[in-house]
């Protein structure tokens, strides 16, 4: 089993050196049969490490690759190893990784088939998730940021791939900076961790937080001071690379990419990045009880942001995005909360309908001539009546009503928020909204969308390849299904003590109140976008048009992050190079080649190559030796 878990990463990664390689010498469909199978196969070892893991007594599994290097401080020295480490957390994120990256390999092995550069775009994939599995699997923080750097430069080659549109280059170096923000705050975190506990394996840091915890009374201000500034600092890599407050604006603008990129990004690879570093590094914040409330706080603010921002969008795909970005707050706020296993149970079911929702809605683009607005759109439930269904299937989990996966994992988060400790009744409530605002939302891009007359005139062009549908349909029974799969996370989040709750009495009504507000969204929605619904090409004077409002306006940009970001940072730093467009530093330093410069001018008189003036100075020299000599 130890060669299997050593060997999960090497199939994509050697798919990648081929296509890198040989790329453009292979046909299109040798090209993506080494891609997928690939991922199939890491899918399938994937299986099987998870069968073998649940036959094992204490549920880990560990295999160590080769010696990297040795850190060392005034604490001791730490060897920092290539090796993999596998419980039940990491279980679940390369079950997630390899399953949903291969059938969203699946689906782009079709729906990229004629771009000229198809190979190099599945080696780019293969290599996002070559990323993640490393990400995932490391056993140390070293290896586990080589793979968290890994993600962020292919989200920056994936979103960018269309590099002959400027839009898509500026996308994709927005999202490159900006992630590079948090990457810095957690490269901090990591140098303070190192300095505060001597070791960057995760294990070792777990358990060494733990003693920490259980002789929390007798801990030193400095080293309580140090563990609030380390999870401060780990929480600025995950908003980063998760797209929450105050880091979320690179995530709309990634839609850029190819619509099997968004995928993989949202569902599988990227933004469940920072979930994934706080859940593993649980012990770390179970010690500081104000960073867990910051970070339901960041949660619950992004959740309602994103539902608010969603409901202005006029693209198919940034409504998913802004989606993404509220349902990743929803994890955020379990973790803050304490509900680690409900937060990663939803991190588990929203990659199945996340990735079902984003590949339906490439089909559906690409079926309307890669047409991407919702008010051009209109009577797709006919039109396209199998994509359509498919779609329903993706929002109805999403809006997370009873029985589907998104129920199970969403109830399971806000059943345990009134009570938690870092959490209580105000967040409980921001939950709510936020699932009424996804219930709205969702409504409205599906009566845009799907219902009403057809706003197009061309004729829509289908895709009926048996491989792409195949992999729709796993992922919509995954979607309804899903909920069921058991996850006990029990041994993961064990060896640390759980919060304490606050002993509130919780209302009767809360869970009743969780299961309808999805319903009354959906009547509100009913009524209040009825001319979505019942849209008529009657005349031209009623053609459907978005509203164009300030306020809308100002939702649909993202609240104004963008122009606040703008204003405070981008502005003032244009504006510094423009004053200091010829480099006050550079010509510091350029006076080192004018003092050159003007000893080479005054020689220029001596070195005129002129015999005479030669021998007149070397006379003169000569008799003013011999006349100092004299004297």
């Amino acid at each position: 089993m130890n060669v299997l878990l050593a060997s999960l990463p090497f199939y994509p990664f050697l798919s990648f050196l081929l296509l890198i390689v040989f790329g453009k010498k292979l046909s299109w469909r040798l090209a993506a049969t080494i891609s997928v199978s690939s991922m199939a196969i890491s899918a399938l070892v994937s299986a099987i490490l998870l069968f073998e893991l649940s036959a094992t007594k204490n549920q880990v599994m560990t295999v160590n690759l080769w010696h990297w290097f040795e850190l060392s401080n005034a604490m001791g020295s730490s060897d920092v190893n290539v090796r993999f480490y596998l419980d039940g957390l990491s279980a679940v994120m390369i079950s997630v990784v390899t399953g949903v990256g291969f059938l969203i390999h699946l689906f782009a092995a079709i729906y990229m088939k004629s771009d000229a550069n198809f190979s190099r775009f599945m080696a780019y994939m293969n290599l996002f998730i070559v990323a993640m599995l490393i990400l995932v699997l490391a056993d140390n923080l070293a290896l586990l940021y080589l793979g968290w750097e890994g993600v962020g430069l292919c989200s920056f080659l994936l979103i960018g791939f269309w590099y002959q549109e400027p839009s898509n280059v500026l996308a994709a170096r927005k999202a490159f900076i900006v992630t590079r923000i948090g990457d810095t705050s957690m490269a901090i975190g990591l140098l303070l961790l190192f300095n505060s506990f001597g070791q960057l394996n995760i294990e070792a840091v777990t358990v060494l937080a733990e003693q920490a915890n259980s002789l929390s009374a007798g801990t030193n201000a400095e080293s309580a001071d140090n563990i609030y500034w380390i999870a401060l600092l780990l929480l600025g890599g995950a908003v980063g690379k998760s797209a929450q407050l105050p880091l979320q604006t690179w995530l709309p603008d990634a839609m850029a990419g190819p619509t099997p990129v968004s995928a993989l990004i949202h569902a599988a690879t990227m933004v469940t990045a920072g979930v994934y570093l706080i859940a593993r590094m649980h012990g770390i914040f179970l010690l500081a009880p104000e960073v867990m409330n910051y970070v339901a706080w960041l949660g619950a603010l992004t959740l309602l942001l994103a539902g608010i921002a969603a409901l202005a969008q006029t693209d198919i795909k940034r409504v998913l995005a802004y989606s993404t970005m509220s349902q990743i707050g929803y994890m955020m706020l379990a973790l803050g909360a304490g509900a680690w296993s409900a937060g990663v149970f939803h991190l588990m079911t929203h990659a199945f309908f996340k990735a079902l929702l984003f590949l339906t809605a490439g089909a559906i683009i690409y079926a309307l001539h890669h047409q991407q607005n919702l008010f051009k759109m209109g009577g797709l439930l006919k039109k396209l009546p199998f994509e359509s269904s498919l779609f329903i299937i993706g929002l109805i989990c999403l809006m997370a009503l009873p029985g589907t996966s998104g129920f199970f994992s969403k109830e399971a988060i806000i059943a345990q928020l009134w009570s938690s400790d870092t959490a209580g009744p105000m967040l409980w409530w921001c939950a709510i909204l936020g699932a009424l605002l996804t219930s709205i939302y969702s409504c409205r891009l599906f009566f845009l969308g799907f219902l009403g007359k057809a706003r197009f005139n061309e004729n829509v062009q289908l895709e009926k390849s048996s491989l792409l549908r195949t992999s729709l349909i796993i992922l919509a029974l995954l979607s309804l299904f899903g909920g069921l799969i058991p996850l006990d996370l029990t041994l993961v989040f064990s060896s640390v003590m759980n919060l304490p709750l606050a002993q509130l009495t919780e209302p009767t009504w809360l869970h009743t109140v969780a299961i309808i507000t999805p319903f009354i969204g959906m009547v509100f929605s009913w009524f209040y976008f009825k001319s979505y619904r019942i849209y008529h090409l009657a005349s031209k004077e009623h053609i459907l048009q978005p509203n164009n409002g300030r306020f809308v306006v100002f939702c649909r940009q993202g609240l104004g992050f963008d122009g606040l970001y703008k204003k405070l940072f981008i502005m003032p730093y244009q504006w510094l190079a423009q004053i200091n467009k010829n480099d006050i530093f550079d010509q510091i330093m350029m006076l080192n080649a004018w003092y050159v410069g003007l000893w080479h001018d005054a020689l220029v008189f001596v070195q005129n190559g002129s015999l005479r003036w030669y021998l007149a100075a070397f006379g003169l020299a000569i008799m003013l030796l011999l006349g100092v000599s004299l004297l």
